[in-house]
C-alpha cells in the first residue's frame, strides 16, 4: 500500500528537528510521499526546503486567510518567484477563514481572489482552506473560473449538498481525521458519494488527528487511520482506496505516479 497525505505541514514549529523521525514513521505506514503546505513567509521557505531534502516530499506554498494582512507586493513577487520551483506542485493553502480570526473578511476575499489568479497565470492548482465560510468560498472560486486549473478543498467537512457543489466547479475534495470522527455524519455520507476519482486523504498534522489518536498531536502517518475510516464508509479495501487517492493526488499535483 502507498498513501499520499495530500496536505500536512512538517514545516510547523512542532515539529522543528523531528522530520527525520516523523518521515520514518509514516515510511512505516505506508505513507510516502507527502505535499507540506506553506501559509506565510517563513512556512512557506521551509515547505520548499524540505521538498528540496527529502525524497517523496513536494511543497505547496501561498499565503492562508489568517496571514491576508501581509499580502503585498513584495510577498507576490516573491511567491511568484517560488512558484516556479521544481518542487511547487500548488498554490496554497488559500482561502478564507470566519472563524474568530483577526483579518477582516474583505481582506481575506481580496487575497484570495489575488492568488487565484496568479494561479491561473502560472497554470496551477491551488489548495483552498475555508472554514465557516461555505458561501464566499464557493462564490469566489465560481467567479473567478477555477475550473480552468483545479485545485482542492482541503480538510473538507460539509454535507453532499456543499460536495456536489465544489465538485461541479471541477474540485478535488480531500478528508483529513475530521472524516473519521463518529459523529459527524453529513460529512460520512460525503465521504460515500464523493466519486473515487475526486478523492484524496490528508493528515493536516499536526492538527486533527484521526481516530482513534483524536486529541493528541497529528502526524503525516496517521494519514492510514483517515484511509481505514473512508474504506469503512465506501464499504471497499483500504487497499483500493489508497490506490486511487494516490492517482489521484499525482494527477492533481501532476507527478509520475
Amino acid at each position: 500500500m502507498q498513501i499520499f497525505d495530500s496536505h500536512t505541514h512538517l514545516n510547523d514549529a512542532t515539529f522543528a528537528g523531528r522530520e527525520d523521525e516523523l518521515i520514518e514513521h509514516a515510511h512505516r505506514l505506508g505513507v510516502v510521499r507527502m505535499a507540506n503546505v506553506g501559509s506565510n513567509l517563513a512556512l512557506n521557505q521551509r515547505a520548499i526546503e524540505l521538498a528540496h531534502q527529502y525524497p517523496g516530499l513536494v511543497a505547496i506554498v501561498g499565503w492562508h486567510p489568517e496571514d491576508a494582512d501581509g499580502y503585498n507586493l513584495a510577498a507576490e513577487a516573491l511567491l511568484r518567484t517560488q512558484l516556479q520551483d521544481e518542487q511547487v506542485v500548488a498554490l496554497g493553502e488559500i482561502g478564507l477563514d470566519y472563524h474568530q480570526t483577526r483579518v477582516d473578511r474583505t481582506t481575506q476575499q481580496n487575497v484570495f481572489r489575488q492568488q487565484i489568479r496568479l494561479a491561473k497565470e502560472l497554470n496551477l492548482p491551488i489548495s483552498v482552506h475555508n472554514r465557516d465560510a461555505f458561501e464566499d468560498t464557493y462564490r469566489i472560486l465560481r467567479e473567478e473560473h477555477i475550473e480552468t486549473v483545479g485545485g482542492i478543498i482541503h480538510s473538507f467537512n460539509g454535507d453532499v449538498e456543499w460536495m456536489q457543489r465544489f465538485l461541479d466547479l471541477g474540485m478535488m475534495l480531500s478528508y483529513s481525521g475530521v472524516a473519521s470522527f463518529k459523529k459527524i455524519k453529513e460529512v460520512h455520507e460525503a465521504v460515500r458519494q464523493t466519486p473515487m476519482e475526486r478523492l484524496l486523504v490528508e493528515t493536516d498534522a499536526p492538527y486533527l488527528a484521526p481516530e482513534p489518536l483524536r486529541g493528541h498531536e497529528n502526524q503525516p502517518g496517521y494519514t492510514l487511520y483517515t484511509l481505514e475510516a473512508i474504506a469503512r464508509y465506501k464499504d471497499v479495501d483500504p487497499d483500493e482506496i489508497a490506490a486511487a487517492t494516490f492517482k489521484n493526488t499525482n494527477r492533481i499535483f501532476r507527478l509520475e505516479d
